[in-house]
């Protein structure tokens, strides 16, 4: 089996499922070569990748959650500033308890009207035309209009914000030389201006709660504030928009599901965690050995790179049964698509509400949907989704007033 899980090309069509079969079952920590770097660990199986995430203790998410290091790859820590997904406890727990309140369940509850109404809208504006880039036109337009929302932004803002990220997730070697500086770059200098004009006249928002927090003491200078922001954006994009996107076209290749969901809709919430299982958005997650350690039978070092690698957990049979088989009634469902122990993702609860809300919509009021291309896949070893999805579809009920 060749195993190359740093080759984009090997996520042109989602997860490299064969290549994790192979390594679950002959090498569940696999020293993987990576050319211009010293090679990492690569864990597949459910049990290690979830454990690894709650020992912190052991495994650093410093310098960097991504494969290659600071130094090689683009530079994501700017002196002592730090990303909140590069830090471990205590300044961890500090920084994310800024703005944890606001990503519990109740608070996400409460934004189901509102992200309802959303869905709707964006549905509405295509659903007269028959036809549409699903990724574009759908699955994007929510969590970048919700994200906005929260971070009181324009929500037209939300939607060029989204498109930064894509390059940003995009392989290096797929784009123009330097898109991906220029693309944070570029978000960074309109975070600077939210930072700006949010200290100047604070509002209820997100943005202007961040801007107000303190550390220890000490307040969140500007570019603190830009690191959180480029955060909540991406991470407020990522899942949902690639959930929703890869979603319809599993169901698509599994019509009976569909069709259940079409028929019985309180079978979304059951369906979405078992979607989220299926599609992965989230590839993987890099952390650090701080100290020697043992891990499926493997010596590893401190100092090495550890990467897990969450398609593979999620399809282990360890953990479910028939992974390979889609079952939109799989219960219990111990999936790790949002990863597992301090860093869990912080909006889970808002991408569970958002991805409801969206395939409702979607499965309610798009009828007889067909691609008609293949669909293509965003060039990342990183992030697993489609960038984009022509489809037709008959509409349903009548256009909404929202």
């Amino acid at each position: 089996m060749n195993i190359d899980l740093l080759n984009p090309a090997s996520f042109d069509h989602g997860h490299p499922h064969a290549q994790y079969d192979w390594l679950r079952d002959n090498a569940p920590a696999y020293w993987h070569k990576e050319p211009n770097g010293p090679g990492f660990w690569a864990l597949t199986r459910h049990e290690d990748v979830a454990a690894l995430g709650r020992d912190p203790a052991t495994f650093s998410s410093e310098p960097t959650i991504m494969i290659a290091d600071p130094e090689q790859g683009m530079e994501m820590a700017f002196g002592e500033h730090k990303m909140m997904l590069m830090m471990d406890p205590p300044a961890h727990t500090q920084f994310r308890k800024i703005i944890s309140r606001q990503f519990t369940q109740g608070p996400a509850a409460a934004l189901q009207p509102r992200v309802a109404q959303l869905s709707q809208r964006i549905v509405d504006q295509i659903i007269e035309a028959g036809e549409c880039d699903f990724v574009t036109d759908v699955a994007g337009e929510l969590p970048s209009y919700v994200i906005a929302e929260l971070l009181g932004i324009p929500l037209d803002d939300g939607r060029t914000l989204y498109e930064l990220t894509e390059t940003i997730h995009s392989a290096p070697e797929t784009l123009p030389e330097g898109a991906q500086a220029h693309a944070v770059l570029q978000m960074f200098e309109y975070a600077q201006k939210v930072y700006d004009a949010k200290s100047a006249e604070p509002g209820a928002d997100l943005a202007s709660q961040i801007i107000q927090a303190e550390v220890e003491g000490k307040r969140l200078d500007s570019v603190d504030f830009q690191l959180f922001f480029l955060l909540l954006v991406d991470a407020g994009g990522d899942t949902t928009r690639n959930l929703v996107a890869g979603g319809l076209y599993t169901l698509l290749q599994n019509p009976d599901a569909l069709a259940a969901l079409r028929a019985n809709p309180d079978l979304i919430p059951n369906a979405r965690e078992e979607l989220l299982r299926w599609v992965s958005p989230v590839i993987y997650m890099r952390r650090t050995a701080l100290k020697d350690t043992r891990i499926a039978g493997q010596t590893i070092r401190a100092g090495d790179k550890v990467v897990r690698y969450f398609g593979a957990a999620n399809w282990d049979p360890r953990a479910f049964a028939k992974p390979h088989r889609l079952d939109i009634t799989r219960n219990p469902n111990p999936h790790i698509a949002f990863g597992a122990g301090a860093h869990v993702c912080l909006g889970q609860h808002i991408a569970r509400v958002e991805i409801d809300a969206m395939l409702r919509e979607v499965l309610q009021r798009l009828h007889d949907i067909e691609l008609t291309e293949p669909p293509a896949w965003l060039a990342s070893n990183f992030i697993s989704g489609i960038r984009r999805m022509p489809i037709r579809f008959r509409p349903g009920r009548p256009v909404g007033t929202a």
